[in-house]
């Protein structure tokens, strides 16, 4: 059976207790399209939990254990699996993606576009973050893959929307951490499909600690950025 018309949003949490409800907020006030959230948690005692047990939202929310082992690119598999719409949208927990865009995204993916990135370094796009090795690198991988030909300025940031079926023809090989974005948007360029981007606008966290590990997780953005260097060339 073909799923319904519309987006998955899919939520990695990890004790996210003093965002969650704020990011909650903002999907319920601007999504105009048809959607559900799947917040996935690894354990049980996870703090966000609580605080989603006392909240009332009118949306479709569903709570899900990773079925995998702990960790990002896991938590995004369990929310593959359990999407019942034709795309799904990767939102953080933070606060820092621009909401509102979702529905601007799955508009392009309506249209035909299979993955449509939220891009802070296309014209348009900004970051508002303290000046740090992470953004700076970010920018460098970006802008790098782009001139050399890759469709989007922006393949590591995370807010990116898929076309679900895309999800039978990429094996995710992920397993550390958010370079999982940046392995689906590069495997679906070497596949042929259609990638687009728009510009959005991203905030860094006010409240709770961040999750980015660079120095952990740099090998594998190499191994994705090589990977998308290669592709590039068997396509010249």
């Amino acid at each position: 059976m073909d799923n319904k018309h519309g987006v998955s949003i899919v939520i990695p949490v990890y004790n996210e207790q003093e965002n969650i409800l704020t990011t909650l907020g903002r999907i319920e006030k601007e999504v105009k399209i048809p959607f559900e959230v799947l917040i996935i948690y690894d354990f049980d005692e996870d703090n966000t939990l609580a605080v989603l047990s006392n909240a009332d939202f009118k949306m479709n929310l569903k709570k899900i254990k990773n079925a995998y082992e702990r960790g990002v690119p896991t938590a995004i598999k369990t929310g593959l699996d359990n999407s019942t719409y034709d795309a799904v949208v990767i939102v953080m927990a933070d606060c820092c993606d621009e909401i509102e865009k979702i529905n601007l995204m799955y508009k392009k993916i309506s249209e035909g576009i299979d993955v449509v990135c939220g891009s802070r370094y296309m014209k348009g796009g900004q970051q508002r973050v303290k000046i740090t090795l992470k953004p700076l690198l970010s920018r460098l991988a970006g802008l790098s893959l782009y001139v050399a030909g890759i469709p989007t300025c922006d393949s590591t940031n995370a807010f990116k929307m898929y076309r679900l079926v895309l999800f039978k023809a990429i094996n995710i090989e992920s397993k550390k951490g958010f370079e999982i974005s940046m392995e689906i948007t590069l495997k679906a360029f070497s596949l042929g499909y259609k990638i687009s981007e728009i510009p959005v606008t991203w905030t860094d966290r006010t409240g709770g600690t961040s999750k980015f590990k660079l120095f952990k997780w740099m090998p594998a953005y190499l191994k994705w950025y090589f990977f998308g260097i290669k592709s590039l060339m068997k396509k010249f």
